[in-house]
């Protein structure tokens, strides 16, 4: 247990050293591992070796960098606009209703991206001018804006739920499956918290133009390639015709053929696609290599059993447990970058888990709902952090405040899926 807890205080000092958290995770679990085993050297620089190795050719991971890519080429064709424009011909006559429209256009474009910070990039170019020509307060605005692209990686298909899958040996078919109720009631309390800041300041955000019938349906038939891409990829998952790497196969090869049909797509943006997708990548496999060494440190200390064996003493239930964990991580998320803690602190929390006989792909769900309120939550959420760069007439305090009734209504959220698993299970259960 000492040393379990030695490491994390020493990693948390390198960080503050600004040494980046994948060396940082990395150099903590080497030194960890040599200290566990006599000061063998070897051995440490062994267990390196094998984790880079296996991640680099693990073939579930390829699912990253493919779904990243479809996201890419869907942007690049400009469905987010057409999302909007469809979800504001509906409900865009009522008071908040463009922002509901954004968090609307959020689900439907994070339905085939599968990355908040791309969503909220997209809408906050997409949504933010309209909201802004029909008098929304920039608070309201940025608000709906931040909080809607967090939908991005809990409606399926998600880089985060893929990562959460390989690291923990958790099938992401059924995580994707997961993800799509507790997505949906993410949007509607989302909308909720709309409607309760236009209660509080019905200047915040005025009705727009009401639509015609024959308006409305007609931007029903510009955003049926969204439909088609998810119906088709995760459609294919859920029934079991293939896999997650085949079907982000195919859903980035089908996005192509769409940008490539409506004439977005150039050499020069192929290549730009490519690059992007390339380097988040990157990032993405240096701190989960970094995240698997510590791992293996972790694994081999005291401190999962010593974690298990203190619950089981005293006798605490289990749900107790899992609220315990998820306030330790909204704290964490504060201070921390949202990935980072997740994988820092899986190695800790995710055996104790497994040992008091809760499902992973629930507990999976829980993750992905604490990222996205850290995602949001000041200082260091990073969807804020993208709208003061994309948005840079809108103060950094205004975006701070425009969020706080959205954290509440995710806060909510979590409430509800730790209370009823179901939620969560219910879709997984029925997978071929």
């Amino acid at each position: 247990m000492i040393e379990g807890l030695v490491a994390l205080a020493g990693m948390i000092l390198l960080c503050f050293l600004r040494i980046p958290i994948a060396f940082a995770m990395a150099i903590t679990g080497v030194v960890g591992y040599a200290y566990m085993r006599d000061w063998n050297w070897t051995v440490a620089f062994a267990v390196v070796q094998t984790n880079v190795y296996e991640t680099g050719r693990n073939y579930t991971l390829s699912v990253v960098p493919l779904f990243l890519l479809m996201g890419t080429f869907v942007a690049r064709a400009g469905l987010a606009q057409e999302l909007f424009r469809a979800a504001y011909a509906f409900i865009g006559h009522l008071r908040g209703g463009l922002a509901m429209a954004t968090v609307a256009a959020c689900a439907g474009f994070g339905s085939i991206c599968g990355s908040s910070i791309a969503t909220a990039a997209t809408m906050a170019k997409v949504a933010y001018p309209s909201m802004k020509r029909f008098g929304y307060s920039d608070q309201l605005a940025a608000g709906a804006i931040a909080a809607g692209g967090t939908l991005g990686i809990m409606i399926p298909p998600s880089t985060l739920m893929v990562i959460y899958g390989v690291f923990t040996e958790t099938n992401i078919g059924k995580m994707f499956a997961a993800g799509i109720l507790p997505g949906l009631l993410g949007a509607l309390l989302l909308c909720g918290a709309v409607q309760w800041a236009c209660w509080r300041d019905p200047k915040a955000g005025p009705p727009g133009e009401r639509a015609s019938w024959s308006e409305r349906w007609a931007s029903l038939r510009d955003i049926w390639p969204v439909a088609v891409l998810f119906v088709f990829v995760i459609g294919g998952i859920y029934g079991g015709l293939f896999t997650a790497t085949e079907g982000a196969g195919m859903g980035a090869f089908a996005a192509m053929v769409f940008a490539l049909w409506r004439r977005a797509l150039t050499w020069k943006t192929l290549y730009q696609s490519l690059v992007d997708s390339g380097r988040t990548t990157a990032m993405l496999f240096m701190i989960l290599i970094g995240a698997l060494i510590f791992a293996d440190f972790v694994n081999i200390t005291s401190m999962p059993a010593d974690l298990k064996g203190f619950v089981t003493r005293f006798e605490v239930h289990p749900v107790l447990v899992v609220a315990a964990i998820m306030a330790i991580y909204v704290l964490l998320g504060t201070a921390m970058e949202e990935l980072s803690m997740v994988l820092l602190t899986l190695p800790v929390f995710f055996p104790l888990i497994v040992g008091l006989g809760m499902d992973p792909v629930w507990f999976g769900i829980l993750i992905v709902t604490i990222v996205e309120i850290g995602l949001i939550s000041p200082p260091v959420g990073m969807n804020l952090f993208v709208l003061s760069t994309l948005l840079p007439q809108v103060p950094t305090t205004t975006v701070f405040r425009g969020v706080l009734p959205f954290i509440g209504a995710d806060v909510i959220r979590l409430a509800i899926l730790i209370l009823f698993p179901a939620i969560s299970l219910y879709l997984p259960s029925l997978m071929r």
